[in-house]
């Protein structure tokens, strides 16, 4: 029998279950808006000097506040989410001044052939070894019938030169093979994967690039060169079965969390871009990735994907130019010649370039100045940064050069009085001091050991006002950008020589090159970099504060966390 008591709390049930589906049916149910960091170093990258918070508020993906812990809770209210750093270090995402991230699939599917100490390949039985048990693991399914490895490394291979078709025939007579360059400059295939690119004694070598041959001057030894190589590279390494076009993708992506991207670029887009752009479309992005077509290819930077706005993660950022080649490889063209000349080339070799007229170049920079197109420009030689120059200046009096961020890519090669006109320019520069420790040693040899500490002047170039950012050139070497702060500071050799010492960053400059002032080349400043009201929240938690460390540690450093736009796309497990 219902006592009176327990029928007032039946109704009293009944009224909160209907309160609560009331709040339910007018999308008023408390759920929890902001999320507050602290507990660590937390590194704003605001101003010329290290700047630490307190705490850090996120909602809905974006940063709402810096200060103070008493004010984030405050702030933050009763529906909140705390992440205790536990004495890590929270930084804003990564932002790479210069990658393909098209390729990071590749690297993460296809045979590791780079030295130690990112692989084995110090050798050619090493490579030749690595290449059959990857095969034996992997088979052919998702290399389209080929066996592929990536990141062999003449310089540093004991025999210091390239491998041949004949030494990659003892990795398969009847299946293809074929092994890219750790430039990307470069490629060898065995004797059945030059048949299948149709390469023989009588193709000839075509615009901008080389075929090796045998000592008859007519065979192929299997070794291709720029042009003759990149075409079949981009190819091999970006399948089109959407299966497996996917899978590239995927593991692209999850290998850029890991290492702490919150924004990627693909610095050299060509019908890939159709892939990502599909990809994007059907919502299977969820970091940032800004893509730089190549010259040849208009139709893409006319599309709906072109400009600073993403769709659904990705956009088309502007266009890419290269103007020489590979500095290790010694295709980067030089106004000064090679000591040490490549295998077929005779002394005072100098490189050479993409485009031996400038006309055809000014009329490609025109382009991209009369369009408001941003310019990416590959040149590691002086010479080729001369000719870019003399194009960007021609281009400049007539159509100006206001906020164009055009970019000068790797500049490994830039002279003092070159820096003095990107500054003129404003021109970017992304240079690269990895170079100093896989091939500070070799550059000693190849010109030798006063113009080898010259190599990516990128702290000159900061004193002289020019924009800068650090890169990983990935899949050149893993997109790993502490691996970037390491040698952008410390310019140490694989030998344990420095390599320029005037030119070393500073841990915190070093930082900025990775962050803020990689959002700065890309247009994304104002969205990105630093850690304040109003920007997105990608953020990065490290476990330890880089610039606390002693800077011979920095490429020990963990990414334990990334988030972008407030949401976990990678945690260490």
């Amino acid at each position: 029998m219902l006592t009176m008591k327990k029928i007032a709390l039946y109704f009293v049930l009944i009224l909160i279950l209907a309160c609560q589906k009331g709040q339910q049916e007018n999308n008023v149910t408390p759920s929890i808006s902001k999320t507050v960091y602290s507990g660590g170093d937390i590194i704003t990258m605001e101003g010329d000097n290290a700047e630490y918070v307190e705490a850090l508020v996120e909602e809905d993906g974006k940063i709402v506040f810096v200060g103070t812990k008493t004010e984030a809770l405050k702030l933050a209210g009763d529906n909140k989410v705390e992440i205790d750093l536990q004495g890590k270090t929270l930084v804003p995402g990564f932002v790479d001044g210069h990658a393909h991230f098209h390729g990071f699939g590749a690297q993460a599917v296809c045979g590791n052939l780079l030295a130690s100490p990112d692989g084995q390949t110090d050798d050619i039985p090493a490579l030749i070894k690595t290449l059959k048990e990857w095969h034996a693991a992997n088979g052919t399914d998702k290399t389209q019938g080929w066996i592929i490895g990536l990141g062999f490394d003449d310089a540093a291979l004991a025999e210091k030169r390239f491998p041949t078709r004949h030494e990659l025939d003892q990795v398969s007579t009847e299946i293809p093979v074929y092994i890219v360059h750790i430039s990307g400059h470069f490629s060898v295939a065995n004797t059945v994967g030059l048949e299948k690119l149709n390469i023989n004694a009588s193709t000839p070598n075509p615009k901008g690039g080389i075929i090796r041959r045998e000592k008859d001057g007519k065979t192929p030894n299997g070794v291709l060169e720029e042009l003759a190589s990149i075409p079949h590279m981009l190819k091999l390494i970006s399948p089109t079965e959407p299966a497996i076009a996917d899978l590239y993708l995927d593991e692209g992506q999850k290998m850029a969390a890991k290492y702490g991207y919150t924004t990627a670029q693909e610095g050299r887009a060509m019908t890939n871009h159709e892939q990502m752009a599909d990809y994007a479309k059907r919502g299977k992005m969820y970091l940032d990735v800004v893509s730089y077509v190549d010259y040849t290819m208009p139709k893409y930077i006319e599309s709906e994907w072109y400009g600073n706005n993403y769709q659904n993660h990705y956009r088309v950022g502007g266009i890419k130019l290269t103007l020489d080649g590979s500095p290790q490889g010694r295709t980067a063209w030089r106004t000064t010649p090679y000591l040490l000349p490549p295998d077929g080339q005779k002394k005072g070799y100098l490189g050479y370039p993409a485009f031996e007229n400038d006309a055809d170049v000014d009329t490609i920079v025109a382009t991209a100045f009369k369009n408001n197109w941003q310019l990416l420009s590959h040149c590691n030689g002086d010479a080729a940064i001369d000719q870019l120059l003399r194009a960007v200046n021609k281009a400049a009096k007539k159509y100006g050069n206001e906020d164009r961020r055009t970019t000068l890519i790797h500049g490994q090669f830039t002279r003092q009085d070159q820096l003095d006109s990107l500054k003129k320019y404003d021109i970017v520069a992304s240079l690269f001091p990895m170079h100093t420790f896989y091939w500070g040693d070799w550059y000693k040899e190849i010109i030798g050991p006063e113009e080898a500490v010259k190599i990516s002047p990128i702290k000159s170039a900061l004193n002289k006002g020019v924009h800068v950012t650090s890169h990983t050139d990935a899949p050149v070497a893993f997109p790993n950008l502490m691996m970037i702060l390491w040698t952008t500071v410390n310019r140490v050799s694989r030998s344990g020589d420095v390599i320029g010492e005037a030119e070393r960053l500073t841990p915190y400059e070093a930082l900025k090159s990775i962050t803020i002032w990689g959002a700065y080349q890309h247009f994304e400043d104002d969205k990105k970099g630093t850690l304040a009201p109003g920007k997105l929240a990608d953020l990065v938690i490290l476990d330890q504060n880089p610039l606390k460390i002693d800077p011979m540690k920095l490429k020990d450093i963990l990414v334990l966390e990334t988030i972008k736009e407030g949401k976990t796309i990678y945690s260490k497990k």
